[in-house]
């Protein structure tokens, strides 16, 4: 049986209430369970319990983020929840400082991690439609979603775990479509689970 912590990053605002990355994670925790696997939901909006949280990415075989892309980024109160249980884990939780040595200080960066056994995927939601990405001449210059979202990439790997293909829906505000959504998640969990 394998553990799974699903982690709701997303964050209120007036405009964007945080429906369908609820109906997301609704929709993996049903997924993780009808495979026999354990889960756990924390929504990084709410209080949180820093010791809780590092002993839930130990206990984790897979870390499932779901978040929107607000600002090009992940939301203030996810940042805030990287801030403070990312940082308490580098005593030894999530990794050990960050990889370096006072022997041979300028090698190994970002190689402390210990959560070397734990794959995590991002599936995210995003105003901007897909096309956006696809064309080197459009705004993101042909950049990939992954490409936006390098830092997070980069901060699961330095507590050493092993990425997963992301997931995306696009132009969720303007143009949604919703039951295609679901569909390509669906399949996506599916093809990686």
């Amino acid at each position: 049986m394998k553990n799974v912590l699903i982690l709701n990053a997303h964050h209120y605002y007036p405009f964007s209430e945080g429906k369908l990355n609820a109906a997301l994670i609704e929709k993996a925790d049903a997924f993780f369970k009808a495979k026999g696997y354990q889960t756990r939901v924390v929504n990084t909006q709410d209080e949180f319990d820093v010791e809780t949280e590092l002993e839930n990415h130990q206990w984790a075989d897979i870390v499932f983020l779901q978040s929107p892309i607000n600002w090009m980024g992940m939301t203030w109160s996810f940042k805030k929840y990287m801030d403070e249980v990312y940082t308490a884990g580098m005593g030894g939780a999530l990794c050990h400082g960050d990889g370096r040595h006072q022997d041979n200080p300028k090698a190994n960066y970002g190689k402390g991690g210990t959560l070397t056994n734990t794959q995590y995927m991002m599936s995210l939601t995003l105003n901007a439609p897909a096309e956006s990405f696809a064309d080197a001449a459009d705004f993101f210059e042909g950049k990939s979603v992954d490409d936006l979202v390098f830092p997070m990439h980069m901060n699961f790997k330095f507590f050493g775990m092993q990425g997963l293909p992301t997931f995306a829906c696009y132009d969720v505000m303007k143009n949604a479509d919703i039951d295609s959504d679901f569909a390509r998640f669906e399949k996506h969990l599916n093809e990686n689970f």
